[in-house]
């Protein structure tokens, strides 16, 4: 990744994860290695006593030879095990919750719009669909006919650009 791009996922990641605690309204924590940010994940429990989690993460990116790769990211609910090692005994909890995984693939720019979705979407679940699901800010696809049921999803525009093709430079 260039380093604009690593720089704005960890900018977003901290922005989506502030907002994301906030509107969770149970206590969310924050976790990752102070030296590498790119391995922050959020976590909190659910009603069940299940430690659920959250990670936002360059799906593709632009690099040094892939320069008009296509930037895309990642939202991963529960999926993972990398994630693991950052939950701490000041969290209690009964289990990991893996009952259910899910992965959001959306444009950086798309993100932040997507938390109040995300929020539902966790809500939803942990209350075994009894709560209704916002609808989406941006149009998606996914893996089945419904969101409840699926464990994917991709706007529609990371879904287009995830299809352009992308050139290397040529080597000198």
């Amino acid at each position: 990744m260039t380093p604009e791009a690593v720089q704005m996922v960890s900018n977003l990641r901290r922005e989506f994860y502030t907002l994301f605690a906030a509107a969770m309204n149970v206590p969310v924590k924050v976790s990752g290695s102070s030296y590498n940010r790119s391995s922050s994940i959020a976590s909190w429990v659910d009603d069940h006593a299940q430690l659920n989690y959250v990670s936002i993460y360059a799906y593709t990116a632009p690099d040094e030879l892939l320069v008009e790769r296509p930037f895309i990211l990642r939202v991963s609910i529960n999926k993972g095990a990398g994630g693991i090692t950052f939950f701490k005994r000041d969290q209690p909890y009964e289990g990991i919750n893996q009952g259910w995984h899910f992965e959001l693939t959306v444009l950086p720019e798309e993100l932040l719009a997507f938390i109040p979705w995300v929020v539902s979407l966790v809500k939803a679940k942990a209350k075994d669909s009894r709560l209704p699901l916002q609808e989406p800010p941006y149009p998606v696809s996914l893996n089945t006919a419904s969101v409840l049921l699926s464990t994917e999803a991709w706007s529609k525009e990371a879904e287009r650009m995830s299809e352009l093709p992308c050139q290397a430079i040529p080597q000198l």
